[in-house]
């Protein structure tokens, strides 16, 4: 079977494979400013000291937007205060005596960040990495697949404390 025969509408098929072709054109066009757009974040961001690509699955994109969302690391006085910002802290539901133990994240502070460690704790969760032992630690005790990444990325926020505050490369703890 010929592919000529495959498109289902007889009508205006010249009209269709113009506004295809210029779809496909689009595409092309979007595919060469993103490489673009990294090559550049690639270049201001080799400028920085910083080490955020030593953790297996992080590039160089990634580590930018935490880089720039984090600023400087001397703003918070700990990697609890960070995970804070980054709104991936657990809410606590308490009234009385009651109190809940099904929490969620808390979603305050920088959603730009939030993502970017979200994403980065995605990928983290794929290399032969301690992060992927915790991820798959949380789902053999019945968590959720997000439920875990949450987890990766919260240990993953307190990782990235460490290596901005010290300044060195990330060497998992054996």
């Amino acid at each position: 079977m010929q592919l000529k025969n495959t498109f289902g509408i007889k009508i205006a098929q010249d009209a269709f494979k113009f506004q295809l072709k210029q779809l496909i054109d689009q595409v092309l066009f979007l595919e060469k400013q993103i490489k673009s757009l990294d090559i550049e974040i690639e270049f201001y961001y080799s400028q920085f000291d910083s080490h955020l690509t030593s953790i297996p699955g992080i590039g160089h994109v990634t580590s930018a937007i935490i880089l720039s969302e984090i600023g400087d690391i001397k703003r918070f006085k700990n990697s609890s205060s960070l995970v804070a910002y980054a709104g991936i802290d657990p809410t606590v539901k308490q009234s009385g005596q009651f109190l809940s133990n099904n929490n969620k994240m808390s979603k305050r502070g920088s959603p730009y960040l939030r993502r970017a460690l979200f994403l980065a704790a995605s990928t983290c969760t794929l290399h032969d990495s301690p992060l992927n032992e915790y991820y798959n630690k949380k789902r053999s005790e019945g968590k959720h697949h997000l439920t875990a990444v949450g987890a990766v990325a919260n240990k993953l926020t307190h990782i990235v404390f460490a290596i901005m505050r010290d300044n060195k490369d990330y060497v998992p703890m054996a």
